[in-house]
């Protein structure tokens, strides 16, 4: 099992949220329209070719999707968990930019584009960054003439997470490298 968890009192679509538990998943912010969230890639993660599984990252986004579309706790008169009513996909996009690796840790960032109704547009980007190893990477040299080689981008342990405004990142938490992109489209519906 991952160290990084999520728990039912984070978000209530979390507490039998069984997928997103396996995969370690963790909370890092939510607000109406918004959340960030992280996992690190394990080896049952990987495909044959040693990169994420296009899955795993779909599933990944999906997680943040519905956190986004889903209010923590509905008021009355508004949508939410509490309220009697959910908020599903009715259609979703992805496109895989680059490859992400065994150890990489992700960052999904998901917000609300527009809302209509019972309608939602939303855009989740997914970023892998190589943790940190304690120690800072060793610069390499560059041949004659070329840029200097610099060295990659590293999250900060899970310490302590600063509150972070829709669509931002806590700032000791460098995003890493964009490997996908998600939208997604929203529906409202009964919880029946």
């Amino acid at each position: 099992m991952a160290e990084l968890t999520i728990s039912g009192d984070t978000h209530p679509i979390l507490k039998d949220d069984y997928a997103s538990e396996w995969m370690g998943i963790e909370v890092l912010a939510l607000d109406d329209g918004h959340a960030t969230i992280r996992m690190t890639l394990r080896q049952e993660m990987l495909n044959g070719f040693g990169m994420a599984h296009g899955g795993m990252i779909f599933a990944f986004g999906d997680t943040a999707f519905a956190l986004a579309c889903n209010p923590a706790s509905g008021k009355p008169g508004e949508a939410g968990i509490d309220s009697g009513t959910i908020t599903v996909a009715s259609g979703v996009d992805i496109n895989f930019l680059k490859p992400a690796f065994r150890g990489q840790v992700l960052t999904a960032i998901a917000n609300r584009r527009a809302s209509t109704g019972r309608s939602g547009l939303y855009d989740i980007q997914i970023y892998a960054a190589d943790p940190v190893t304690g120690t800072p990477a060793a610069p390499q040299s560059a041949p004659a003439g070329s840029a200097p080689a610099t060295a990659p981008t590293a999250v900060a342990p899970a310490s302590a997470h600063p509150a972070t405004v829709p669509g931002e990142l806590p700032t000791d938490l460098p995003p890493g490298e964009l490997v996908a992109e998600f939208r997604g489209r929203s529906r409202t519906i009964s919880k029946k």
